[in-house]
């Protein structure tokens, strides 16, 4: 079972394709830089952010973007390392993203992937 999640309730649900920490690049007129953010990204395509880990099942997300059809790629213009971006077809937005390691971005970039081209 999974602690936070609506899982326990409605067990015929999919499990999330990917979950977890990833930070988020910020470029509000206010805030600028790198925010922690928890991450879901849902078996429908639906990537859900939340501000904390123990958000998720208990608040609504902070956003939904909807991945099909969206672009996704390795980012190197921002100088940083495991830097991802996702740039989805509805909206004029691009999301920055940053894993803790190679491998990290790996998995979310699969996973986006699948998502992107259901």
């Amino acid at each position: 079972m999974v602690v936070g999640s609506d899982i326990s309730r409605y067990p015929n649900t999919p499990r999330p394709t990917c979950r977890g920490y990833l930070h988020k690049r910020t470029q509000s007129a206010i805030l600028k830089g790198w925010r922690k953010r928890w991450f879901v990204l849902k078996h429908n395509g639906y990537l859900h952010y939340y501000k904390h880990k123990k958000d998720e099942g208990k608040c609504r997300p902070l956003e939904v973007t909807k991945l099909e059809g969206a672009e996704i790629g390795v980012d190197m213009s921002l100088g940083k390392p495991f830097v991802f971006k996702c740039i989805p077809q509805s909206g004029n937005r691009i999301f920055y993203f940053c894993a803790t390691s190679n491998q990290e971005m790996k998995r979310w970039l699969e996973a986006m992937e699948k998502a992107v081209h259901p």
